[in-house]
């Protein structure tokens, strides 16, 4: 199997499984070597627990990433999730035009936006900023809304395939993982140079946080595996779900996914021994 370096650039939500917390182990998990570049330390994430205690990083990357630079560091895959600063946005489209090798790969989860706005602290010059990050990406995964705001289109409450479609048109990239997809069911949607692929499960009760981000971890690992786009995709979907399934029956852990029981299932599902 592949081993890669693999980078991935989001904040740190001490508690709560979501972001670094997540990505680290999945990406471990996916049998490859996986360093990180936090852009700012929460005490919790933002979904339920109140205001967290905040501390902002961006000051210090230019610092961490010149010593990665003096050490002639690269990295094979870069992953970014929650950015959460214009500043940062800026730093992860620097380390994908110097510090990518050859042949690698950018992946971008635009984490600014869901259920129809944006999330809190973010503005239009951040969704402008965005746009230029995933403008350097090979492969976008962003959710319904976030599509909208990326193609500078309206909002709407829809979730249907039809409304999907017109989003992914409405994209520059090649490349895209479109995800919520469905009413009666859900999943995504798959740009790739043109052709479109669908792959849908059962909608599953209740809405957690840090979906999003076991989706892209597990994506991302699959696809450093030297998974297919689509197998990597269907690959990243079912471990989401599973990862659901081992958290519904239990309303104490309504903060998070209980994704690391599940982890030995990704395994087995990307042939790791």
């Amino acid at each position: 199997m592949s081993y890669k370096r693999i980078l991935t650039i989001q904040d740190i939500s001490c508690v709560g499984q979501c972001s670094l917390t997540v990505a680290l182990p999945v990406l471990s998990a996916c049998g490859h070597e996986t360093c990180v570049l936090p852009t700012a330390l929460l005490s919790t994430h933002t979904g339920g627990f109140g205001k967290p205690a905040i501390v902002p990083l961006s000051g210090a990357l230019p610092e961490i990433v010149e010593h990665w630079k003096k050490n002639g560091i690269t990295f094979d895959v870069i992953l970014t999730g929650y950015l959460g600063s214009i500043s940062a946005i800026h730093m992860a489209v620097q380390l994908m035009e110097t510090m990518l090798s050859p042949g690698g790969i950018c992946i971008v989860d635009p984490a600014m936006a869901d259920h129809g706005r944006l999330y809190a602290g973010f503005d239009w010059d951040y969704v402008r900023e965005m746009q230029t990050l995933c403008g350097r990406a090979d492969l976008i995964l962003p959710n319904l809304t976030e599509a909208a705001l990326l193609a500078g289109l309206p909002c709407r409450d829809r979730t249907d395939e039809a409304y999907a479609r017109e989003l992914l048109e409405a994209l520059p990239n090649d490349r895209v993982i479109l995800t919520g997809v469905g009413e009666e069911d859900t999943g995504l949607l798959l740009r790739d140079s043109g052709e479109v692929r669908r792959y849908a499960h059962p909608r599953l009760p209740g809405s957690f946080s840090g979906t999003g981000d076991l989706f892209a971890a597990a994506f991302t690992g699959a696809v450093a595996a030297e998974k297919g786009l689509y197998e990597s995709a269907k690959i990243a979907a079912d471990f989401t779900c599973r990862c659901i399934e081992c958290t519904i029956a239990q309303p104490a852990h309504w903060y998070g996914v209980k994704f690391e029981p599940v982890l030995p299932e990704l395994m087995r599902m990307l042939d790791i021994s």
